[in-house]
């Protein structure tokens, strides 16, 4: 069954630092499943440090990555490139893909 959430997100422009409900969100988890973007996160357009950033608050969230591409499309390329943001973000997440893609393999 989806899942849906309301969670903030904070970003820095300068040092790309990004920021999950007031802690700070670190790439390694994510690259561990896809590694897009080894510099990193990034938003406000739909590239690799977009689709980094998508991938690591989905698997914080909700612990799977099936649909993180489309949350890069839906919320993240929508943030504001090249600028800090604070933002309270509503979004429905998808199941788990049976097959387990996207998930931390342990």
């Amino acid at each position: 069954m989806p899942t849906k959430l309301t969670f903030t997100l904070h970003g820095i422009a300068d040092t790309r630092e990004v920021f999950l409900n007031g802690e700070p969100l670190m790439p390694g988890r994510s690259i561990k499943v896809m590694n897009h973007s080894p510099d990193g996160f990034n938003w406000g357009y739909g590239g690799s440090g977009p689709a980094q950033l998508a991938l690591a608050i989905m698997l914080e969230l909700v612990g799977h990555g099936n649909g993180y591409q489309d949350f890069k499309w839906s919320v993240i390329s929508y943030l504001p490139q090249n600028k800090d943001f604070s933002k309270s973000i509503t979004y429905t997440f998808p199941d788990a893909d049976p097959d387990g893609r996207f998930q931390e393999r342990h």
